[in-house]
């Protein structure tokens, strides 16, 4: 699946959060979500503790493959409400940290 089929997917959940939200009497700003993901980042740690044999934790590997969809699905929503064309970023982040290691890794040789 592409990355922008992933978007239109998390975009299409987002918006039903908004519509549950709307009911509720309050949507989620977009300092919320960065705070939801973190607690979706908190427990990818332990689920990745608990792969590692460091603690015990229910839920085995559907749950280490749920917290990661979770997180994407953040990244993919902060994108979104930021307006950060998330390939493009990517790409160029990507070129820049492989510069930076290879000259990194050239100073040594």
């Amino acid at each position: 699946m592409e990355i922008e089929q992933l978007r239109e997917m998390a975009v299409r959940v987002h918006d039903l959060y908004d519509e549950l939200n709307a009911r509720r009497g309050r949507l989620w700003t977009r300092e919320e979500f960065m705070l939801g993901m973190v607690g979706d980042v908190g427990d990818l740690a332990k689920l990745v503790m608990a792969a590692e044999g460091a603690r015990e934790m229910p839920g085995g590997r559907a749950a280490l493959e749920h917290e990661l969809a979770d997180c994407l699905w953040s990244v993919l929503i902060l994108a979104h409400r930021y307006e950060v064309d998330l390939p493009a970023a990517f790409t160029r982040t990507m070129h820049e940290l492989t510069d930076s290691i290879t000259a990194q890794l050239a100073e040594r040789d």
